[in-house]
């Protein structure tokens, strides 16, 4: 048994996780909290449950880890009396993927409390389960178009984990978040880690936006080399586009508005591609402090058109 099992219980019977060359499984992590833009995070966890085979294998102890006073739980009121309670999760279940791999799905609320006590208990589950990789998601808001391809920024502790997926540029501090301090600590202690933050446009952070969901399976599949399914996730985004474009088809102010983003959003990907090293296209490799003032010039940018004067927060 691990050491931190005071935070969580183990629910039997455990299946065996490990495929049949006796590879471990990965450990895929979305925890809600610090910023989960277009619910993006939520999302995958819920798809990934309802579409595959899932097993629920340990549960968090949220008395001990979520703080309810700054993120009240719900209560449904029906006419004379309450009837219901969202009853707050931190779960991880054992996954099966389309091809029969299992894998591991840490989902549910972002620890407020105890994150060293969090971290250290996941990492000895990983333990536990023989865990060869972990991987992080993430979702932020930033000034990007919904009429643009849906991207996200990768990241892991060997840049070789995501050879042929896109990094951010320079270097910044960010806000801390525990699936971020995951990220590092799976690392410390030996475990491959990465994560994506998926990018979702500013003006639809605050409604579910499947695309992002879409990109998130879909970079876990290729990193994973997991079969997931995406074709409901697919149609939803179609449909979700479509909506959405048909909602400020006669509004002009947005019209305008969508249309400077794009104009922002192709310029930066002309000056990215080809100057990324994960992903060169042919072209003379600009330097680093190119790279990092284009990037710095980008954000700046988005902290002028919302007012805020700051950049985006990026969650890990």
């Amino acid at each position: 048994m691990a050491r931190h099992s005071d935070l969580y219980r183990m629910i039997e019977p455990v299946p065996d996780l490990r495929s049949e060359d006796g590879r471990g499984p990965v450990l895929v992590h979305g925890l809600e909290g610090f910023s989960d833009a277009g619910q993006a995070i939520q999302g995958v966890a819920e798809h990934l449950r309802e579409t595959l085979d899932s097993q629920l294998i340990v549960e968090f102890d949220v008395d001990e880890l979520v703080d309810y006073r700054s993120r009240r739980p719900h209560l449904k009121y029906s006419f004379d009396r309450f009837s219901e309670y969202d009853q707050p999760t931190i779960q991880l279940h054992a996954v099966k993927a389309t091809d029969g791999t299992s894998f591991l799905l840490l989902s549910g609320l972002e620890p407020d409390l105890k994150w060293d006590g969090f971290t250290n208990s996941v990492i000895d589950l990983a333990a536990t389960f023989g865990v060869r990789m972990s991987i992080g998601l993430g979702a932020m808001p930033l000034g990007v178009p919904h009429t643009r391809p849906t991207n996200s920024s990768a990241h892991a502790s060997d840049v070789d984990l995501i050879q042929g997926f896109t990094a951010w540029p320079g270097e910044f501090s960010v806000p801390g978040n525990v699936t971020s301090l995951l990220e590092l600590r799976m690392a410390e202690h030996g475990i491959p880690s990465a994560g994506f933050t998926v990018h979702v446009p500013q003006y639809l952070s605050q409604t579910a936006y499947p695309a992002a969901v879409l990109n998130l399976v879909d970079n876990v599949s290729r990193l994973a080399d997991l079969e997931l399914p995406t074709t409901g996730l697919e149609k939803a985004a179609e449909e979700f586009t479509a909506q959405v474009n048909a909602q400020i088809e006669n509004n002009h102010e947005v019209l305008t508005a969508v249309e400077l983003m794009e104009k922002q959003y192709d310029q930066f990907m002309e000056t990215r591609l080809g100057s990324d090293s994960l992903n060169p296209g042919g072209k003379p490799l600009p330097s680093g402090d190119e790279i990092g003032a284009e990037f710095e010039r980008f954000l700046a940018q988005q902290a002028e058109d919302d007012g805020s004067g700051r950049g985006p927060e990026m969650n890990g």
